[in-house]
């Protein structure tokens, strides 16, 4: 018996070192610093803005779709610009939820952020026409509640939208997308 591995177990091998190694890289922050336009959260989230999502699970198939109604607006505190985003969720089976974002705009693209479902504090990074949100919640679905894992995207396509893109993560796994396309009204 040879030792080492056979020509058709080394392709196998370096086809799954290749594709994890590739699950291991990810998109950047820094990869958009010289993007434009600029995306600044104070002056995007100000006022009355709306917004179209859906959700996918795992395999692609879009399982909710929903809308979004938000009032934003921002005032100067003792540890920075401090923002709240009033979210109300309306889900294609009817069910309503609302979530209230207070977010500190720490300076050099960094925020903070909470939210009644997040748990803990929610990090924020903005290089030029993205922000990257990094933070974990209680998911609920059905009768239960998951504790899941959210990378969250925005990308600043104009001065009026934002398209919104986030991986839900469990155990490491994506296990769920929800993609989200935010408009600012006419105030």
């Amino acid at each position: 018996m040879k030792k080492g591995l056979k020509p058709l177990g080394k392709t196998v091998v370096l086809a799954l070192l290749a594709l994890g190694l590739m699950s291991c890289s990810s998109a950047s922050i820094d990869d958009y610093a010289n993007t434009n336009p600029k995306l600044d959260l104070a002056e995007f989230f100000d006022g009355k803005l709306t917004a179209a999502g859906i959700v996918q699970d795992f395999s692609g198939k879009v399982t909710r779709k929903f809308t979004v109604t938000m009032e934003a607006h921002w005032s100067d505190t003792p540890q920075g610009k401090q923002g709240v985003i009033n979210e109300w969720f309306v889900y294609d089976d009817g069910e309503k939820q609302t979530r209230v974002w207070t977010i500190i705009d720490q300076g050099n693209g960094s925020y903070l952020g909470t939210a009644n479902d997040i748990l803990g504090i929610a990090q924020g990074e903005s290089k030029g026409s993205a922000l990257r949100w990094r933070y974990d919640m209680l998911l609920a679905v059905d009768d239960s509640e998951y504790e899941v894992h959210f990378d969250d995207w925005m990308f600043l396509v104009d001065q009026n939208t934002i398209i919104n893109k986030s991986d839900i993560i469990k155990f490491g796994i994506t296990v769920a997308e929800v993609t989200l396309v935010i408009s600012k009204q006419a105030n």
